[in-house]
């Protein structure tokens, strides 16, 4: 059980005790990340914490969680430079924190709440369960046991980052633990159709071109059972959005049923990529990404490559069993 690890005991203490908290999670935020964190710092606001919430550079937010209490958030330039006490959400490691990975330095005391198997700890408490779906959910129990207001705005953010980390509660990840969780939450007001319509059914128009450009140019090797395409540039130009909107698009060819491993790589700027992997259970991707200096789980991972996009792509590919 979560909450008979001495990492959580230790949480509960130092969350207890602050009364100032600077909370952080990776960059280019998901609902996990985003969720984990602003649903934490909505309860310790309730609960008359001082809360600053943030993440690194680029700081854009996906529009799709623009119902989530934004209003914790701060650029982080406008972040406190000793914090009292700094809590990170859903990184895997201290670079993933961008620029505010300086604040592991400069904090009086770090707290690391995470559920990457990769995560080998940085803070002075890690607090990392690679058996829960979800950030989110270790925050929930951290919200519970703290018995801090559970209100409908920290239930609505924590719900959003386990339905987006277990893809709608039907990814492996996904325990009964997981499902009483969820339960709760709802319970506590978070409404099940207002988070699916805002993360899964409200894209703008433009991520229509932007998906046709992608799924027309998706390439199956099936010796590989493998299924990958590019995002470029000139595609969201075309479309008219930003990165942060595109998320999802891997989910769109990890369908396709001749595969075991999905691969979408995005071109960023100054020849890097940005490459997200998916499996169906047969391979463990983290692994894959672990070796490409990334991340992640076994079904989920990423990595950031210094190349073109055939580049990375090569580089999983020599990492894939061969059929």
């Amino acid at each position: 059980m979560i909450r008979d690890l001495p990492a959580f005991r230790q949480a509960v203490e130092l969350l207890t005790s602050a009364t100032s908290l600077t909370l952080a999670c990776h960059v280019g935020p998901d609902g996990d990340a985003l969720g984990s964190m602003l649903g934490l710092g909505a309860a310790a606001r309730a609960a008359g914490k001082k809360v600053e919430a943030s993440f690194g550079e680029p700081f854009d937010l996906p529009r799709t969680y623009r119902f989530l209490p934004l209003d914790l958030l701060v650029p982080p330039g406008e972040v406190t430079e000793a914090p009292e006490l700094f809590v990170t959400f859903d990184a895997g490691s201290a670079d993933r924190l961008g620029v505010l990975a300086s604040r592991v330095a400069t904090a009086e005391t770090v707290l690391v709440i995470d559920h990457h198997v990769s995560n080998t700890g940085f803070g002075t408490v890690d607090l990392i369960v690679p058996d829960a779906a979800a950030t989110a959910e270790i925050v929930y129990h951290l919200v519970s046991a703290l018995g801090w207001p559970l209100d409908e705005e920290a239930a609505t953010a924590l719900y959003t980052g386990i339905v987006t980390d277990t893809g709608r509660f039907q990814y492996s990840n996904t325990k009964p633990e997981t499902l009483r969780v969820a339960a709760a939450l709802v319970e506590a007001g978070a409404r099940p159709e207002v988070v699916g319509r805002h993360v899964y059914e409200e894209v703008p128009f433009g991520y229509l071109r932007v998906a046709g450009a992608v799924l027309g140019r998706a390439v199956l090797e099936p010796e590989y059972r493998l299924v990958w395409s590019v995002l470029t540039g000139d595609d969201l130009a075309a479309g008219g959005i930003g990165l942060e909107d595109t998320d999802d698009l891997i989910d769109l060819i990890r369908i396709a049923e001749e595969s075991d491993v999905a691969v979408l790589v995005k071109e960023l700027d100054r020849g890097r990529v940005k490459v997200s992997l998916r499996s169906r259970g047969r391979v463990d991707v983290g692994a894959v990404a672990v070796a490409l200096g990334g991340g992640g789980h076994h079904n989920a991972a990423g990595f950031t490559w210094e190349g073109t996009a055939r580049d990375a792509i090569a580089e999983v590919r020599v990492r894939l069993p061969r059929d």
